[in-house]
């Protein structure tokens, strides 16, 4: 069997957090994957309704204390790791006190959505480069999942391109019906720029919004990946739009959808 290097990144993950359909896939392939022979990180946001004590979380002093930019702000990066009872898989957890410790995932108590998740996953994205490199672990594919992910496949082309780590890597984006309507304030296109990378390369953020997220994922990455659930017309219009790049129409069936992945990794690392 092969022993390719699978690295998973994606919004939430069963049983630390659900809340929409992520959650479920992250815990189903990971683990159907390392079975199949594949070597397995997985990296999620540390959300602040994340119960630390209960899912046994703590810290990874010498993964922890990076700087993360942000547009002009830099803040610093904590990584915690979990295990998943009853699988021989590890979490780790992003965190920093100022975007994950409140008490909900990306909406508050008033069903308002919170202005910074841009920030949000700009720093996740960031955060989960830098931990891999820290831990000198060289992925063949890196599997990002939702729209939080979707810069990880364009910072893989610019930033990271030349990286021993990441040389070699190639990137899927699975796409979910997580839509939302919020545009995002500020200069987001300034906040997510990086070494090597020119305005016009993230022409798509100009948007502001999901949408623009979605389109710099499946822009960059090498496979798009549309999961089994009922999409918006806007939503399958910019799936469409990228029919020039292989798509897939992820199957439902545990066996299918094993076994399609597995053939998916092997045939984008070889």
């Amino acid at each position: 069997m092969s022993k390719l290097r699978i690295l998973y990144a994606a919004t939430e993950i069963n049983p630390f957090l659900q809340t929409t359909k992520v959650a479920e896939f992250l815990r189903r392939l990971p683990q159907g994957m390392q079975e199949m022979g594949m070597e397995i990180r997985i990296f999620v946001p540390r959300f602040g309704i994340i119960n630390e004590r209960k899912n046994r979380l703590h810290e990874v002093v010498r993964l922890s204390g990076i700087n993360i930019a942000v547009g002009e702000d830099e803040k610093p990066l904590i990584i915690k790791v979990a295990s998943i009872p009853n699988a021989k898989l590890q979490v780790y957890f992003i965190d920093n006190e100022d975007y994950f410790h409140r008490k909900s995932v990306l909406v508050d108590k008033n069903d308002k959505f919170h202005a910074d998740n841009d920030e949000r996953a700009i720093f996740f994205c960031k955060g989960v480069l830098e931990t891999v490199k820290k831990l000198g672990w060289a992925p063949d594919i890196v599997h990002c999942n939702d729209w939080m992910t979707g810069l990880i496949p364009m910072y893989l082309k610019t930033t990271y391109k030349k990286d021993p780590i990441f040389k070699d890597a190639k990137s899927v984006f699975t796409i979910y019906n997580n839509e939302f309507d919020h545009k995002f304030e500020g200069d987001l296109i300034e906040k997510a720029k990086m070494l090597d990378i020119e305005d016009d390369m993230l022409a798509a953020l100009k948007t502001a919004d999901f949408g623009g997220f979605i389109k710099v994922g499946m822009e960059y990455s090498d496979t798009v990946v549309k999961s089994d659930e009922s999409f918006s017309e806007n939503l399958n219009t910019l799936f469409t739009e990228y029919s020039a790049k292989k798509q897939i129409e992820q199957v439902g069936a545990d066996d299918n959808l094993l076994t399609s992945y597995y053939a998916l990794y092997n045939e984008l690392a070889s």
